[in-house]
């Protein structure tokens, strides 16, 4: 959840508030607004971008704060769409679901299911906001299946001079086309429409398997499997593989107890220890990274997809994460852990390796081609740049594409390299935007002025 406001809130003539000190969630970025407005209806969520633009103040909305890069942070008017939440309706002859854009994942997804409903692919974690896990391009992993972007099929957006576009491959197409990964550049969307299908059944197929082995089989792994991802323990030759495959039943779920030791004594519970040790001690790490990897065990379960493709994660960590061209990814993480093998680094937290077929949108991270990402993380309070700095450099050095709420260094001009359609948001951006109402400091590193 976002930070709550720590000033006094008192109504100013704007119809906005006050505001104190906003941070995100891992704690790296903190922004001091001039004033906050929490609109209840897109009329309002308009009226407050009028009124801040003719003020000259800048304008942001934030989400859940899951972005580790300041791409919501303002100095002007933030918006929270806490209040812009539910579903406006669900079309069972279109199959899709219209939903307000500061509705979390989770309650989505839950709602979705009572209605015997579900996305056809998602992240692997349900606390952003559906309009901030689009704008900034959040995926699972899949080999036919893409972001959760891809999967929208209208969306509503409130642009510099409060008018309010319903953009759909029919209406307004090129605004569509991009903002559906708009980095809050091109306005704020305020709904979005997406594909749904009847609720489906996934098995889970979970275990350890050596770094040669997975990568040696990468290829078939992919092919062979809709959902297929692993994560590599570094000092170690230890990987964890999943695999998610439609399953016609019946359902078997994770029992309580088992899902309580796997999913939060080990995955939170005890990693959070080990993390903390391993921050006040880091000659340690690699022998605790040996035992944590040994501790995983196979388990298999099937269940509606949400309770599948998503996971709780407290333990709270930085983040870099790069996009390669799927052919690609297996040298580079073999050129990674050669780098963590023969440097000082001490890394106790897993590398993970997700896919996505090509799509359309101009600056998703899978844009024009069949894709591979590579992420790499940090327990909270390590210094983490040191290993960034030496993973950035390789993943760009094989055409990386970072991901827009990740950590990374990258600006406009190696940007417009790896993304053929850059020129086509930018000028959408003139356009929609020209004098930067929706900018700030970030958005002009990695698009231009």
């Amino acid at each position: 959840m976002s930070a709550p406001t720590t000033g006094r809130n008192t109504p100013t003539a704007a119809g906005a508030r006050k505001s104190g000190t906003w941070r995100n969630w891992a704690g790296n970025v903190t922004a001091r607004p001039a004033r906050e407005a929490r609109p209840a209806s897109v009329a309002e969520l308009a009226g407050a971008v009028r009124t801040a633009a003719d003020a000259g103040l800048r304008v942001k909305t934030v989400g859940t704060g899951h972005s580790f890069t300041a791409i919501a942070a303002t100095d002007g008017l933030l918006i929270r769409p806490d209040l812009l939440t539910g579903i406006r309706r669900i079309d069972r002859r279109a199959m899709t679901v219209t939903v307000e854009s500061g509705t979390p994942l989770r309650r989505l997804n839950q709602a979705l299911a009572r209605e015997g409903l579900s996305l056809t692919n998602m992240g692997d974690i349900m606390e952003q906001t559906v309009a901030g896990a689009v704008s900034t391009g959040t995926h699972g992993t899949g080999r036919d299946s893409a972001s959760l972007a891809a999967q929208i099929r209208e969306l509503e957006l409130v642009t510099a001079d409060g008018s309010v576009l319903t953009c759909s491959p029919g209406e307004n197409p090129d605004v569509f086309a991009a903002a559906r990964v708009g980095l809050g550049a091109l306005g704020i969307i305020s709904a979005l429409t997406f594909a749904v299908e009847p609720l489906f059944l996934l098995a889970a197929r979970e275990e350890p398997m050596s770094f040669d082995r997975v990568t040696g089989d990468f290829d078939a792994l992919h092919a062979e499997n809709e959902h297929f991802e692993f994560y590599w323990f570094p000092h170690t030759d230890q990987c964890s593989v999943k695999r998610n495959n439609r399953s016609a039943g019946p359902a078997r779920p994770l029992g309580r107890f088992a899902g309580w030791v796997a999913d939060e004594l080990l995955s939170n519970g005890m990693f959070q220890v080990v993390n903390t040790v391993g921050r006040l001690a880091p000659p340690a790490v690699p022998a605790m990274a040996g035992v944590t990897s040994r501790a995983l065990s196979a388990r298999t379960y099937t269940d509606i997809p949400y309770k599948v493709f998503t996971s709780s994660r407290r333990v709270r960590f930085m983040e870099m994460e790069y996009a390669l061209p799927r052919e690609t990814v297996i040298a580079v993480l073999r050129e990674l852990r050669a780098m963590v093998d023969r440097s000082p680094l001490r890394v106790s937290f897993p590398v993970e390796v997700r896919t996505a077929p090509a799509d359309d949108i101009p600056l998703s991270t899978a844009s024009g081609r069949e894709t591979a990402y590579l992420a790499v993380h940090m327990y909270r309070g390590v210094p983490y740049r040191e290993y960034f700095t030496a993973a950035e450099r390789i993943m760009t050095a094989h055409g990386g594409r970072p991901h827009w709420g990740k950590v990374h260094t990258r600006d406009a001009g190696y940007l417009a390299g790896v993304y053929p359609r850059f020129g086509e948001f930018t000028a959408l951006r003139d356009r929609l935007d020209p004098r930067r109402v929706f900018g700030n400091d970030h958005l002009r590193r990695v698009l231009g002025d």
